[in-house]
């Protein structure tokens, strides 16, 4: 939890909202067709349960947040493009949410999705 302290109190964030947020915007995307777990349990435990922060990690540094997610994308799109823009939406979407600096946004693309269009 990240608490920010202000003048008429304090403010506190959870990795659980933070991560919900990474996760709207990684899918709201170009190119991205889903987000799976880092590990074959957390892809198993996506399926089952339909929590929309596993493949998302959020992790405090000094200075701001590093985020870590795992998506699948589009075959025949640009992997690049759609990493870069996976990267800077959740980054904007988070600072003007919160207001909380993000040094980092860690974009693993564990696969790729071919859809028929027939």
């Amino acid at each position: 939890m990240i608490d920010h302290n202000k003048s008429m109190g304090n403010i506190f964030v959870s990795h659980y909202a933070l991560a919900t947020i990474a996760s709207q915007s990684a899918l709201e995307s170009y190119g991205v067709v889903g987000i799976t777990g880092k590990n074959i349990v957390n892809g198993i435990a996506k399926v089952l349960v339909k929590d929309p922060t596993l493949g998302v990690n959020v992790n405090d540094a000094d200075d701001g947040l590093i985020i870590d997610i795992f998506v699948v994308i589009e075959y025949g799109i640009r992997v690049q493009s759609v990493a870069s823009s996976v990267s800077e939406n959740i980054k904007y979407q988070i600072e003007k949410a919160t207001g909380l600096n993000v040094l980092q946004v860690n974009v693993h693309v564990r696969g790729l999705r071919i859809s028929y269009t027939d």
